[in-house]
């Protein structure tokens, strides 16, 4: 078992240096846990399956910024099949000078990177959906300055993104005109909004490329938004059109699909609330649980916590980790790379275990002192939909002597 454990170390050496010398081209930061050493092996995690093809693999976690072959998309209807030289943004609503653009065109606008780790709202509410997550430098341009150029009318409270995919939905019988036959089947396009004020304020990005290479077709190409803070659900891909309004966009994709209902005590009741999905929750996981090649003479084992913590851009103030039900610790969070919106790596000795299974777990907590919940707490165990499932992730090993 050391001898596999050992080869898979060596494999990960590998991929981790090759990949050094990319993001050394990229200009942008390389990174291992820092702190690891050559003796120590990986134990592989109880109960979980491998990774599977564009989906983060924790175990093999090395990098920063999360290389495209475990990158993950997802789309709610097909793939649109675009065309870049026929592609163009438009910009339109309550606006005084409406926009079109082409993708050259706002290629030749001032250029903005965005660091920032995307997840999907849906990431951690099972144990087989737990990595659809990964951090990104996305280039772009920046949506406020033209926004602002294109003369926003008054009375304007929203922004909707349109995009190029869409999809087949059918009106419930009851809504419909009394002319119209008892069903109707309309083609929607994929849309998300959100309020004015935050469109201008969060920093949005038209972004074209992602780790300086252009996006590829299965994660928004040519053009998609991204929403620093916020879920993948917001960060919309194959974006088409951008419309100021004056009412709430309500689509599919807003007020149904993506609606958190969550259970609120309020004195002996408990009152059920329904929310749209949008600010990523506070969170973090063991990515990994690494032990030393030589054992105590006790027979004990020295062991070893890698992780990742993220949140909307609220700053982490620590990682706790406990094992087996023990006493939460304070974990080493690595003091660089850091973004604002990307997460923090961090590690803690486990300290010499028992051969046998055992429990590992983390929780974050940010400066505000808010701490990720529990699978307990109220803020998970009240909530009927699996979106922002933020819960802490128990971790079972196995050590053997």
């Amino acid at each position: 078992m050391a001898q596999t454990l050992s080869t898979r170390r060596e494999v990960l050496r590998v991929g981790t240096a090759t990949m050094a010398v990319a993001m050394a081209q990229l200009s942008m930061p390389d990174f291992v846990f820092p702190g690891e050493q050559k003796d120590e092996d990986i134990v592989p995690f109880l109960h979980a399956d491998p990774a599977k093809p564009k989906r983060l693999d924790w175990q093999s976690l090395c990098d920063w910024t999360t290389p495209q072959e475990q990158v993950f998309n997802v789309e709610h209807h097909s793939i649109p099949d675009i065309d870049k030289d026929h592609f163009r943004l438009e910009i339109v609503g309550l606006v005084d000078q409406p926009k079109t653009f082409t993708l050259d065109e706002l290629k030749q606008l001032p250029r903005q990177d965005q660091l920032m780790t995307l997840e999907c709202s849906g990431n951690g509410a099972s144990p087989r959906f737990i990595n659809a997550i990964y951090n990104s430098k996305w280039t772009g341009t920046p949506l406020a300055p033209i926004l602002s150029a294109c003369r926003i009318q008054a009375g304007a409270k929203e922004i909707a993104f349109v995009c190029l995919d869409q999809g087949s939905e059918t009106l419930r019988k009851k809504t419909l005109r009394k002319e119209l036959p008892d069903e109707a089947t309309v083609e929607i396009p994929f849309g998300r909004s959100m309020s004015l004020e935050d469109a201008m304020r969060l920093n949005l990005l038209l972004a074209y490329e992602r780790n300086g290479k252009s996006l590829e077709k299965r994660n928004g190409a040519p053009l998609r938004l991204i929403v620093p803070g916020w879920y993948g659900i917001a960060n919309v891909k194959w974006l088409t059109r951008i419309e100021v309004r004056s009412t709430r966009y309500m689509g599919r994709f807003m007020a149904q699909d993506y609606v958190t209902v969550r259970g609120e005590r309020r004195g002996d009741e408990i009152v059920y609330v329904q929310t749209s999905v949008n600010r990523m929750n506070l969170k973090s996981i063991i990515a990994r649980v690494t032990r030393r090649t030589a054992q105590n003479e006790n027979g004990s084992i020295p062991a070893k916590a890698y992780g990742a913590a993220w949140s909307d851009g609220t700053d982490v103030r620590s990682v706790e980790v406990r094992v087996d039900n023990g006493p939460w610790r304070t974990a080493r969070l690595d003091p660089a790379p850091r973004a604002k919106y990307c997460w923090t790596f961090f590690s803690h000795e486990l300290g010499n275990l028992a051969p046998g299974k055992h429990i590992v777990v983390s929780r974050a907590i940010d400066v505000n002192g808010r701490v990720q919940p529990s699978s307990e707490d109220d803020e998970i165990a009240l909530k009927k939909t699996y979106w922002e499932a933020n819960q802490q992730w128990p971790r079972e090993i196995e050590l053997i002597a």
